[in-house]
């Protein structure tokens, strides 16, 4: 699958990750090994975006990431090794499967040791974090109808200058798009919604980023 960045014709995304997107030989299989999946595979990240996800997460000197959708684990991957010496990250999934698919690389990454892995509800989760060490990156990128309910479980527990990264806002354009078919497709209304409710909140600011499907960076206001 040529994950890739909305309105990116093939030749320039091949070469804005020939040019930009780092990705060595262990994300290269990883990435490769998700792609046999067949069309599911479209749920991992583009190789632009988690190059991107790694040097936010190692300029923010982040020590405690979450992630809410591992998928096969790219993302982590990614998100892991821009971790700050110490640091740690949260993976909450509902699949193992799908997890155990990424564990391998990550150990041969040498950040395994960095990431924890728990399955089940990530609302549930969430839920049960303490508000202690706070949360300096989050990842956002599992059903969409939820996102409402990870974004707030998330900022209340956001460091001052944590981040959160939401994944899949433009969601192929569709967005935008006056006759999207919201019963064929129920993810357009809810991502608008989301997008819509995020933009008019008051306790937070926001970028949408044409990265991949559309990321939307979020932090405090007052930032």
């Amino acid at each position: 699958m040529n994950l890739k960045s909305i309105g990116l014709s093939a030749d320039v995304h091949e070469y804005l990750v020939a040019h930009g997107a780092g990705i060595d030989p262990i994300a290269q299989e990883l990435i490769d090994v998700t792609a046999e999946l067949g069309g599911i595979s479209r749920m991992q990240v583009a190789p632009e975006q988690a190059a991107f996800m790694t040097m936010l997460t190692r300029l923010l000197n982040v020590r405690f990431a979450v992630e809410v959708g591992t998928f096969t684990g790219f993302s982590a991957l990614s998100i892991a090794r821009g971790l700050a010496p110490g640091g740690r990250l949260l993976c909450c999934d509902v699949s193992d499967e799908w997890v155990s698919v990424g564990r391998p690389y990550w150990e041969r990454a040498g950040v395994a040791g960095r990431i924890e892995v728990v399955i089940a509800p990530a609302a549930e989760t969430l839920a049960a974090l303490p508000g202690d060490p706070p949360i300096d990156l989050a990842f956002i990128d599992a059903d969409k109808a939820s996102y409402p309910v990870y974004y707030e479980e998330i900022l209340r527990r956001l460091s001052p200058r944590g981040i959160i990264l939401v994944d899949n806002v433009l969601w192929s354009g569709q967005v935008a798009n006056p006759d999207a078919d919201l019963e064929e497709n129920p993810g357009t209304a809810d991502i608008r919604e989301f997008n819509a409710s995020v933009v008019a909140d008051p306790r937070t600011a926001q970028v949408m980023l044409p990265i991949a499907d559309g990321l939307t960076l979020i932090t405090h206001s007052e930032i």
